[in-house]
């Protein structure tokens, strides 16, 4: 499941990847201390671009993928399995593609941690507003 957005050309938000790594952590800093302690065996990481694999979630090409959940949701796991990390990917290129500004930029940073954590803990994306 991913966090997806339309396109909007023009100019990319000038974030260096130090810069966007700090948001992503803020971001994570920032989540009620209640749902910060259910979260266990998760890695967030932030990468460049998508992979083509990736983008294969996208229903309509025009899109960016912004974030990616890469494991088994909390509400499908037993409790007697070994599983690996889950993983979040936060995607820097496509939310500076799709920001107006450092404003902006660190807004969808956060919505795209929160979203992606939905999936974590078994929401689908019609069930998460913002």
């Amino acid at each position: 499941m991913g966090d997806r957005i339309q396109h909007r050309p023009g100019l990319v938000v000038p974030i260096n990847p130090a810069e966007f790594e700090r948001l992503v952590a803020e971001a994570l800093d920032s989540l009620p201390e209640r749902f910060a302690d259910l979260l266990d065996n998760v890695v967030v990481v932030v990468e460049e671009e998508p992979s083509a694999s990736d983008r294969d979630v996208l229903e309509h090409s025009h899109s960016e993928l912004l974030g990616l959940y890469r494991g088994t949701p909390m509400t499908r796991r037993s409790y007697d399995s070994f599983r690996l990390p889950d993983q979040i990917a936060i995607f820097r290129g496509p939310i500076l593609r799709v920001t107006r500004g450092p404003h902006e930029a660190k807004q969808q940073i956060r919505e795209t941690v929160i979203h992606e954590l939905g999936h974590y803990f078994g929401l689908d994306d019609d069930e998460m507003v913002f």
